[in-house]
Formats: structure tokens, sequence, C-alpha cells
């Protein structure tokens, strides 16, 4: 009988086994793209939002290639932050288990933080899969713990913030160490122009699958808040008041903010926690655990600290400050409304964040202007309508004193009267222009 439809790729009985446990009805769309290549052989880059499915998409295929009479290395997957890297392991463990295959696919995570000396003992009988960090990776290599060499297929995850946190070098380094025609599979939300010369170096006509169809997912509204002269943890704590988020990431454009914008909404009596790349490891893995134990309804985040971690049931997105270019607020909503649940992405805007709001627009963002009053949304006029308004009445008033006649002789009160005469020039031109519309 038919349980789901990932039969037409053949997986062995063990891993659709794996598949039916971990609930998966239907491949999704990236799923279906590039798992019939990865299983050939082929390297891709694959390119889709956060939420779509990208970690089983190299995860299956990869799990369905494993040779179990070797005991040496085959896959090597790359994360650029340790608590990403562990997330990955995670689902890697999940998939050993639902598929019983315990003790017979072995997997290893190589991060920061842990005793090397341990870790290089526990390496002695080399594992099928390596998850983790480059830099920890590299280390492990190069003491010759482990070697590499054997493994025929290599991930990048997160390129773009591998990029962005200066990884790629290390990334680099693990390849030269690595068979020539290593499969490589390349995941991100976002390709940034700087990763063409990697791939120039290490992609020989790969599959490059892009899905864009759907800049936002259908099941997640943009709710936009002037902010006119208000403190935004003011703007957030009404906002409270009109949502029950099971879980709320709140974004700043950088640490100081969010440590400022945490501590207010504690004040106000908000289940706040905090996450950014100025906390320690130590720090970082405490407010990770007390996220998953629901411990907070709201977290206080930046972007960098976001991207690097994959915070499961975010049901609100709240922007205390609009990012400044598309991408981060596309990394940002897709934090919510995943796995085709609903979500609502809350921004508090300035007129300057306008054209960035419009360039969303145009593709195909569809964006509510609101307001809170007494705990319920109210609809409210966007800023531009009323700029608009205010620019048409300037040109107006400037029209109609065009067309005041000049007195030739400065008489007292002559302000006045040219005041009245530009008043009632401006009403004819008023009425005019209504009239045209």
């Amino acid at each position: 009988m038919k349980k789901n439809n990932f039969e037409p790729f053949a997986f062995e009985p063990s891993l659709d086994r794996a598949i039916d446990k971990l609930g998966f009805k239907h491949p999704t769309e990236i799923q279906s793209k590039v798992i019939p290549a990865i299983l050939k052989g082929e390297s891709v880059i694959g390119q889709s939002r956060t939420g779509s499915g990208k970690t089983h998409a190299y995860l299956l295929p990869l799990f369905n290639h494993i040779d179990n009479n070797k005991r040496e290395v085959q896959f090597v997957i790359t994360a650029p932050t340790r608590e990403l890297a562990t997330q990955i392991y995670n689902e890697v463990r999940t998939i050993i288990d639902y598929a019983e295959k315990e003790g017979t696919w072995v997997a290893k995570l190589l991060v920061g933080g842990t005793d090397k000396q341990k870790m290089a003992e526990k390496l002695k009988t080399p594992p099928h899969i390596i998850v983790g960090t480059p830099g920890r990776i590299l280390d492990i290599v190069k003491d010759e713990a482990i070697s590499i060499y054997s493994a025929t297929s290599f991930v990048i995850d997160e390129a773009d913030l591998m990029l962005d946190l200066g990884f790629i070098e290390e990334v680099d380094q693990l390849l030269i160490r690595s068979q020539k025609d290593i499969q490589l599979m390349v995941f991100s939300a976002t390709i940034p122009q700087r990763l063409q010369h990697f791939f120039k170096k290490y992609l020989e006509n790969p599959l490059y699958v892009k899905i864009d169809e759907h800049f936002s997912p259908e099941t997640m509204e943009h709710r936009l808040i002037a902010r006119k002269h208000r403190n935004e943890a003011d703007i957030i704590f009404d906002i409270s008041k009109a949502i029950q988020p099971y879980l709320a990431i709140v974004f700043t454009n950088g640490k100081k903010q969010a440590n400022e914008l945490a501590e207010s909404l504690l004040e106000r009596g908000l289940d706040v926690g905090l996450i950014h790349g100025g906390l320690t490891p130590r720090e970082r893995k405490r407010v990770l655990k007390d996220i998953q134990n629901l411990r907070y309804q709201y977290v206080v985040a930046t972007d960098l600290a976001a991207r690097g971690i994959d915070i499961k049931g975010v049901s609100h997105v709240i922007n205390a400050q609009i990012p400044k270019e598309e991408e981060f607020y596309i990394h940002r909503v897709g934090r919510t409304a995943r796995a085709g649940m609903e979500g609502t992405a809350i921004s508090i805007y300035h007129e300057s964040d306008l054209p960035l709001v419009e360039k969303l627009e145009q593709k195909g963002l569809s964006f509510t202007y609101t307001e809170v009053k007494d705990g319920e949304w109210k609809e409210a006029k966007p800023w531009n309508e009323r700029h608009l308004r205010t620019k048409t009445t300037t040109n107006i008033e400037k029209e109609a004193w065009k067309q005041v006649r000049k007195a030739k002789k400065v008489k007292p009160g002559y302000k006045k009267k040219m005041k009245k005469q530009q008043e009632s020039i401006k009403r004819k031109l008023s009425k005019r222009t209504k009239f045209k519309k």
C-alpha cells in the first residue's frame, strides 16, 4: 500500500520506513528537483527559502548511498554555526533511529566547544557521516585523527552565511583534502555573487535549482505599523495584546538594539529571550535550550544569530526595525509559515523604509497597513498615501500663489488681501483637481 509520494525515488525500504515515521507525505519542490540528481551522483546548487525542506533534500539521497561494507567517511556535511550543525546532526540521528539502523549507519558531530582529544579517540573507527563546522573538521583532519579523502559527497549548508562569517576558506581547505571528483552540494536561501568564484573552482556543470515562484509563503500575512514618534518597545507591547504567539522572534538591526529592546520588553512583563553573536557559546546554548523548552514567548534576535539556527514553532516574526536589504527581510520572515503552517510577519516602519517595502511589493508581497488599539487590529492608512496627499496640497498652494496679482503700491493690510486672494484661487484649483479625478 502506497504511504507517501517518495516512492518514485526508489529509496531502500529502511529509508522509506524513516520517511513514513517523519510524517512526510509529499516531497517539497526543492526535494523533487534535486533528489534525482543527487541519487545519480551529480553536483547540485539548491536555492530556496528557509523552511522549504533543503536539509532532507540532501540527507535522504545520501543515506540511500551508504555502503555498510565500508567503515570509512563517505559523506561530509558542513554548516556555518555549531547550533546549525547540531540541528542537522539531530536530523541525521532521527533518520538512523527511524530507519532502525542504529550501529549500522554511524554519524559523528564535530563542532567547537568539545574536547578535541576525546573526539579523536571516538574517531579511531571512522563514521560513515561527519557533520560539523568547517573549522573544527579541518582541525581534526590536520591532526590526522581522521581522513575525509574517502568521502564521495560533500555538503555546504547555508552557503551565504558561510561566506558572511568568513568560513569559505576553511571549506576550501577541506575540499583540497578531498577527492577531485567529489560530489558537491551547495544549499542556501540566497546565492550571493561573491560565491560564483568558489563555484567556478569546484563545480563543473552542476544542476542549479532555484525555487522562487513563491517569494513568500501564501500562508503568511505581512502587516506594517508606522512607528511615528513612539518607542519600539511600547509598540511591541501593544502588539502583544493583539496576538497570542506560540513563539515570536523579534528582529533588530544590531546587538546594541537587541540588548536594549530585550531589557525594555522584560520591564513590561513579557517572557523574553535574547540571542545574538555577542553571546558566549555557553550562553547561546542555554538560550536555545530554553527556547526548545518553551520558556519564552518572545525571542529578540539579530540577523546573523537567527540565520545560524533553526528555531521551530515560530508563529510570528516582528521586525522592530526593518532590515536595509530585501534578502534579510526574506530570511527573517522565512522563520515562520514553515511546512504549510500559517504565520504572521509584523514590521514597524519609518518613512525611509517605504522604498524597500515597494521593492518587496513588486516581487509579489502584499502588505496590510495596520494599527493596534485596545488590543485589536485596526486598518491604517499607509504613510505614502498621506505623503501624496500633502504633496498635492503643497503643489496647489504654490500654483495659487503664482496666480495672485501683486499690488503695484504697498498699502496697509496688503498681505491679508493677498492671502485672501490666494485662498480663493486655491479653493478653485482644489475643486478642479477633484473634478479631474
